[in-house]
């Protein structure tokens, strides 16, 4: 298989990223052109309640537990440490019909995972060359990109409300990018939960202020308010609602 379209999304807290990412990953599910790995980078997301799915353990977790069994001398005799972190590893991917999800979470304790950071990279490595597509749904802070556990990013996608605060929070990701040198295929921004799906002049006016590209306009939606209020997955709404229609007439506009 072909090296996978990789989707990074970023935006900060509440401007309905992770909504739009689980959107994301239902238009591409529903083109049928391959499987997609999900990455939920954020440790602060809920990506699998947008897409209805259950998750059981996390990297973040999973290395912790390591850690734990490194320093305790617990690991199984007769297995590596190399061996036992891609055994444990592999027991953290959620297999969907149309898409397997790796929640990376938080790592409570201290000290260096260097070792295990290393491990993480190589198994998205190892897992990536069976997808059509990965989609990291990322922290403002892009760790995880510039720590490179993800290959080239071929699409970053800059998700903001339609407020010129929000509008301003993409742009310092944007520098953060340039700064970090990640070189993304493609960079722009994708407003959300616009009143009626019309951009106001003073946010286009920020937008054009830090010299990013508007991808499109994503419209205010009560069904999708209702679905993120009830904890239902929104990424399950019928494609005929007016925001995965626009999400929709984006990704064919960027060639996916």
């Amino acid at each position: 298989m072909a090296t996978p379209h990789t989707i990074a999304v970023a935006g900060k807290g509440g401007v309905g990223k992770t909504t739009t990412c689980g959107m994301i990953i239902d238009y591409l599910c529903s083109k049928k052109t391959g499987p997609v790995l999900v990455v939920d980078a954020d440790a602060n997301s809920n990506l699998n309640e947008v897409l209805g799915v259950e998750v059981e353990t996390s990297l973040g977790a999973i290395r912790e537990e390591m850690a734990q069994a490194e320093l305790k001398g617990t690991i199984p005799s007769g297995m590596t440490k190399a061996d036992y972190a891609d055994f444990k590893f592999s027991s953290a991917i959620v297999e969907e019909d149309e898409f397997d999800l790796l929640v990376m979470g938080r790592t409570q304790g201290k000290g260096c995972y260097c070792y295990v950071n290393g491990v993480l990279k190589s198994q998205v490595d190892k897992y990536a060359k069976n997808y059509s597509y990965i989609v990291m749904d990322n922290e403002a802070g892009l760790e995880h990109v510039a720590r490179g556990t993800l290959p080239h990013v071929d699409t970053m996608l800059l998700i903001s409300d339609c407020s010129r605060r929000g509008v301003q929070a993409a742009a310092r990701i944007a520098e953060m990018i340039g700064e970090m040198e990640l070189k993304p295929g493609k960079m722009g921004i994708i407003i959300n939960r616009a009143p009626n799906g019309e951009l106001d002049s003073g946010v286009k006016a920020e937008i054009g202020k830090h010299g990013l590209e508007l991808l499109g306009v994503l419209p205010q939606d009560e069904a999708v308010y209702r679905c993120d209020c009830d904890g239902e997955p929104s990424s399950k709404l019928p494609q005929s609602n007016p925001v995965k229609q626009a999400l929709k007439g984006i990704m064919q506009e960027l060639g996916l």
